[in-house]
């Protein structure tokens, strides 16, 4: 199913690359930080392949009131496909009516309880001992909601679609994508992804830093090699560890009289 919105997350569950007890959370409305990709997430999961996957979701979206549907469905930026795949269930969107971005459906993931030693073991261990201890749908969960040092460990994380859901996080402020672009231990998904953001590559630090970072996809960074200054083109084109394509790209432009 099409429903005409797209995000990093959404992409990983329609590639199928997401184990059946997270999309068993998704389809409970567990993991969407916004409205939009919650309700696009829940449509897409009630044709999943897994029948108890698919039930999730069609409970979850008969629990939201009609109403609260047709407000959110009448906000400017819900895709056209979404309110079709409504309409076919009896929905109308109410245009014009105002409506958050907060998701219609909130719930915390069932967490194991490991006893009470253990919660205060736990409890005095760093972000990063603590976040160990996590199922990938915990994770996530912390990734989209938690505070920006749990954020700075999870886009870390070996699991991509973890890392993916801090990219998701509507607490994600400016200055940390930025220092995220210059993490050489990132996956280069995740510099794609920082990369192809319209909203954030119109930071000069967020170009600068992924540009110079050797594990950014090399497509992504000769796309910025015409915005950049001459300083961090000079020290691009003496950089070792940068791809030899790169810093071909920088030198032109160093060597060239017009540089606009």
């Amino acid at each position: 199913m099409d429903v005409g919105f797209r995000s990093p997350l959404l992409d990983f569950f329609k590639r199928g690359e997401v184990a059946k007890d997270v999309r068993l959370l998704a389809a409970r409305g567990a993991l969407a930080p916004r409205a939009q990709e919650q309700v696009a997430l829940l449509a897409m999961l009630t044709e999943d392949g897994d029948p108890e996957v698919r039930d999730a979701a069609e409970a979850t979206l008969a629990a939201i009131p009609s109403d609260t549907l047709a407000t959110f469905l009448g906000k400017a930026d819900v895709t056209e496909g979404l309110r079709e795949f409504f309409r076919g269930r009896g929905i109308e969107p109410i245009m014009g009516a105002v409506s958050s971005d907060e998701p219609l459906v909130d719930i915390e993931p069932e967490i194991e309880q490991a006893g009470e030693e253990a919660e205060d073991d736990a409890a005095r261990q760093s972000a990063s001992q603590r976040l160990g201890l996590l199922g990938v749908g915990e994770k996530m969960k912390a990734a989209m909601k938690g505070s920006k040092e749990e954020r700075a460990v999870l886009i870390r994380d070996s699991n991509k679609l973890v890392s993916v859901a801090v990219l998701s996080s509507p607490k994600l402020s400016e200055s940390e994508v930025e220092s995220f672009a210059k993490m050489a231990n990132l996956s280069e998904e995740v510099l794609r992804i920082i990369g192809m953001n319209r909203a954030w590559v119109k930071n000069y630090g967020v170009i600068a830093a992924l540009t110079r970072n050797p594990k950014t996809p090399l497509g992504v960074s000769l796309n910025f090699v015409q915005r950049l200054n001459d300083k961090d083109l000079k020290m691009i084109a003496m950089d070792r560890n940068l791809q030899e394509p790169l810093k071909l790209a920088v030198r032109k432009r160093l060597t060239t009289p017009d540089k606009k």
